[in-house]
């Protein structure tokens, strides 16, 4: 039986560090950054980044969600773990060999966990930041998919019009009053364009459900969280443009999801 291998730092002296730093899960932080990092140099740099008030995610390299290991990178949005429900109320619409769009995409954490373990799929992601574009091809391109750069739809292939069969929209929704309330960790880190969706949080998501549409299959869907608050006038929104509107909510994810769908 061979013996255990040493840590590459004495783990209660990670501990302490982030501790120190104010992170409230120092144990569980720790023990991540020593079994991702490959030599003590790196690990010290891993603690002394997280305790400057680096995501921890953008530290290590990667982000758990949906039991998969999505590439982050800083600058680059991190997916919530309560994301994971709008993932799983897109996988009970999907039909055979679906067409899947992941817009706004980041890292491209929706789309690749939507068609994980599907044997035949077309998947696209977009989104208008270069370091999340950048970023998505680490995650998009390996499980099968393309990614584009532009805003909204505009960088989407042509022939994507009326063959969508899951439209994917993890679009900004926090007030722009409200960005400042956000953690330090996402105003400091994230990029603005994917957290500020103008004076109601819906400027974005308006222009989404406009134009989804066009893009959307007969019986296709999209899909987008929202805050409760939010819930009527993102129906409205989606109501407005042409689509059935409904909402699911997870007490679990503690999430709100707006469904729209074409009529057959």
């Amino acid at each position: 039986m061979s013996a255990q291998a040493a840590p590459l730092l004495p783990p209660d002296s990670v501990v302490s560090a982030l501790r120190a730093a104010g992170c409230v899960f120092a144990e569980d932080e720790a023990e991540l950054i020593l079994s991702t990092a490959r030599t003590p140099e790196e690990a010290t740099a891993m603690v002394r980044r997280r305790a400057a008030g680096l995501p921890l995610e953008h530290v290590v390299g990667w982000a758990a969600f949906h039991g998969l290991r999505i590439a982050v990178e800083p600058g680059v949005f991190v997916p919530r773990r309560r994301t994971e429900f709008l993932v799983d109320r897109a996988a009970r619409l999907l039909p055979p060999r679906p067409v899947v769009v992941d817009l706004c995409c980041g890292s491209g954490a929706l789309g690749v966990a939507l068609v994980a373990g599907l044997d035949a799929f077309e998947l696209h992601a977009a989104d208008i930041e270069p370091a999340a574009v950048r970023c998505a091809r680490r995650n998009v391109v390996p499980a099968g998919g393309r990614v584009h750069e532009g805003d909204l739809f505009d960088p989407l292939p042509a022939a994507l019009r009326g063959r969508v069969d899951v439209l994917l929209a993890n679009v900004p929704y926090v007030p722009t009053g409200e960005v400042g309330l956000l953690p330090a960790e996402a105003r400091a880190h994230e990029p603005l364009v994917a957290l500020d969706g103008g004076a109601d949080g819906l400027d974005v998501l308006r222009r989404v459900a406009a134009e989804a549409p066009r893009w959307l299959a007969p019986g296709g869907h999209l899909l987008f969280e929202t805050t409760e608050r939010q819930v009527a006038d993102a129906l409205d929104a989606v109501a407005g443009g042409g689509l059935t509107a409904a909402v699911a909510r997870s007490d679990e994810h503690s999430a709100t999801v707006v469904v729209g769908g074409r009529p057959v």
